[in-house]
């Protein structure tokens, strides 16, 4: 999956299911927090959220943590790209944790364990390589926008709350949100072609939250309904031809993956080309292995958006073009 909108600290390397769960760390919900530990998180996120949605780099950098200000590019690629994601909308905070890791010795993997009041729900938020510190998580959604946008800070309490990672992502993709691309996932799982459901179990991850090293039990549900599918890299290298002609065209398919570089749900296709440096040449191979695919894998052709084809040559890429499902000949 194509990760566009993600910024990951220098000090704090995010994975996901792989921490080392520290005794020293501890985690406070947003309904256990003390009111003045509240009111100081939201005095420092409620300004960058408007700065963020505003595109103002300024006051975002002016609230940057030292310790990852070389990361600021970076940054700032994400600052310019979250207008789209959240004008227009009213932003309301999801959640907000404060992650407590003051008592670690030294920087190490860390998993926080995040209970609700009577723990019958528990999110897990897995940070590596992360310094002894006092930081927050909170996510926030920009409501009534066409994108749904969602918002995700990391900040750690350096002499007042400063910025230490920024994420911003789409919460719908085509009008569509996770819920219902789950939904999709699961009717298509019951059929002879996975690759359908499988990217929308992809889509419906992406949706859900806009940040990936966060574990809830509906995470875990869906990733181990996912799991009971066949990856379509099982599959790969997939030989697709232009027609069952013996002296038809044909393509090796070598990778596969949802792209929501569009802000929408595509489906990214990497195959070996002919090496064609003649543009219209290269388009009509192009858009005849689009054409191939979707011949083996009609289901993407209903429930996506479009595809991506990324013509490769000796390692190099030669071509890319994407095209809308309605535009890709049958």
């Amino acid at each position: 999956m194509k990760i566009r909108s993600t910024i990951l600290l220098c000090c704090l390397v995010m994975t996901p299911g792989s921490a080392r769960s520290a005794l020293a760390a501890s985690c406070t919900t947003q309904g256990a927090m003390k009111p003045a530990d509240r009111s100081s998180l939201l005095a420092a996120i409620n300004p960058l959220a408007e700065a963020v949605a505003n595109g103002d780099d300024s006051t975002v950098q002016a609230a940057l943590l030292p310790a990852i200000s070389s990361d600021w590019d970076s940054i700032r690629s994400v600052v310019a790209s979250a207008p789209p994601l959240f004008k227009g909308g009213t932003l309301r905070w999801r959640t907000m944790y404060l992650l407590d890791a003051i008592d670690q010795k030294t920087a190490q993997d860390t998993e926080f364990f995040c209970a609700n009041s009577d723990n019958t729900l528990t999110v897990t938020v897995n940070l590596r390589n992360l310094p002894p510190g006092r930081y927050a998580l909170v996510l926030g959604d920009y409501l009534k926008t066409p994108l749904a946008g969602q918002l995700a800070m990391i900040l750690a309490d350096s002499q007042g709350w400063k910025l230490g990672g920024l994420f911003a992502r789409e919460g719908a993709l085509d009008g569509r949100d996770g819920v219902d691309y789950w939904k999709q996932a699961r009717a298509e799982a019951a059929t002879t072609d996975n690759w359908s459901a499988w990217f929308s179990y992809e889509a419906a991850r992406w949706l859900l939250l806009p940040i990936d090293f966060l574990s809830s039990p509906n995470l875990q549900k869906l990733d181990s309904e996912q799991q009971q599918i066949s990856p379509p890299d099982k599959s790969l290298p997939l030989t697709l031809t232009a027609s069952a002609s013996a002296s038809a065209a044909s393509w090796k398919l070598t990778g596969v993956r949802l792209d929501t570089s569009l802000h929408s749900a595509d489906i990214a296709l990497t195959y070996e080309g002919s090496g064609t440096t003649d543009p219209v040449a290269a388009r009509a191979e192009a858009v005849s292995v689009m054409s191939a695919l979707l011949r083996v894998h009609p289901d993407l052709r209903k429930n996506f958006h479009g595809l991506w084809a990324y013509s490769q040559k000796n390692g190099a890429q030669t071509y890319a073009i994407e095209l809308p499902m309605t535009q890709i000949p049958q």
